[in-house]
């Protein structure tokens, strides 16, 4: 049975004191990090959250609604899933070190570690490799501990202290250690054998019928590799293989693989980054093939941001990475779930 205190609002006295201390962990995270990035001569920007295209990945899915112009027309717009189509033309107009607290959506996520409606820090930094982000996130990381003065972070019982020196661990690495899988055995001419991995695979993870490479690999991905991820030490898991670079740029000395990291601590994803894919045709074809792919699942594709990809060829060489802001302020708090870190709740919920 439901006791009353949870079932009341979460603007309840009680209820709100027993979040307050994790809230103020945000608000001082917050500060810090953007001490960090003004002492780095980074520009703090904000974008618009109205977009003409969300995003195209496959598995991402956005809120849309619709606007009414003056001469009455309905056109179609989309909250953002990230702000980085944005950023990047910023890139190409000729900003260089920038960042944003952006408020970002996204359907069919709710849990303890996501909301519908989250706040990704993300941040480009023009003319630097994606080494550098993966520096930037490892610091501020670490900013966010000494900040709250917890000491190491602690969620489903796994430790990981992130003042201590993080692994380098690439993808392909991961899947030999955890799962006994030669990754890159299974791509050719930098796509994903569906056959190979299934093979590979066996006995692992279910595999469907329908599973293609991607789906097959992740399901590995979450299953063995990624509950192992940040024990003890922060985790950058690097050099993602080509069928998952996403916006990444593909290395120059491997084609199996893409300047793609993300960062873990205690098992939870943190960050995302890229060395960032500026050949705008390349980046055409991948949103092409993303979204035939969301329509054969989905029966749904978004249309592309005809700006933005004209923005990816004038951009400069850079990388950029987005961070779960309120994941690390979990982990830094030590909060258990990440709505107990957010100063209101999705709208509607009793959380």
């Amino acid at each position: 049975m439901q006791s009353r205190v949870d079932a009341s609002p979460w603007w309840d006295r009680g209820r709100y004191l027993d979040r307050k201390p994790f809230l103020r962990a945000r608000s001082a995270v917050t500060r810090a990090a953007r001490d960090w990035f003004a002492a780095a001569d980074f520009a703090e920007v904000e974008t618009a959250i109205l977009q003409l295209s969300p995003g195209n990945e496959t598995h991402l899915h956005a809120p849309r609604t619709e606007l009414l112009g003056p001469d009455g027309e309905r056109r179609t717009r989309f909250l953002r899933t990230s702000p980085e189509f944005a950023c990047k033309k910023l890139l190409a107009a000729g900003e260089e070190r920038i960042f944003e607290f952006a408020r970002v959506f996204r359907d069919r996520e709710r849990g303890r570690l996501h909301l519908p409606e989250f706040t990704m820090l993300e941040w480009y930094r023009a003319g630097e490799s994606y080494e550098a982000v993966i520096a930037d996130c490892v610091a501020l990381i670490a900013l966010a501990a000494r900040t709250t003065g917890v000491g190491g972070f602690a969620f489903r019982e796994r430790r990981c202290d992130p003042q201590a020196e993080h692994e380098m661990l690439t993808v392909a690495a991961a899947f030999e250690r955890f799962a006994g899988i030669d990754l890159l055995a299974t791509i050719v001419d930098g796509a994903g054998d569906r056959d190979a991995l299934a093979r590979a695979a066996a006995g692992k993870v279910r595999i469907a019928d329908d599973d293609n490479w991607s789906d097959i690999f992740s399901k590995v991905l979450v299953e063995h590799i990624e509950p192992r991820l940040g024990e003890g030490r922060l985790t950058v898991l690097c050099d993602y293989p080509a069928p998952e670079a996403a916006l990444a740029r593909t290395r120059t000395d491997d084609a199996r693989v893409a300047e793609r990291f993300e960062v873990y601590a205690c098992g939870v994803e943190l960050a995302n980054g890229f060395g960032e894919l500026t050949d705008a045709a390349e980046q055409r074809a991948r949103f092409n093939a993303a979204m035939d792919e969301k329509q054969r699942r989905y029966g749904e594709r978004y249309p592309l941001d005809e700006d933005f990809l004209a923005a990816v060829g004038q951009m400069p060489e850079a990388s950029g990475v987005a961070l779960g802001f309120d994941r690390l302020v979990m982990l830094a708090a030590g909060a258990t779930r990440i709505d107990q870190v957010v100063w209101t709740p999705p709208a509607g919920e009793a959380s």
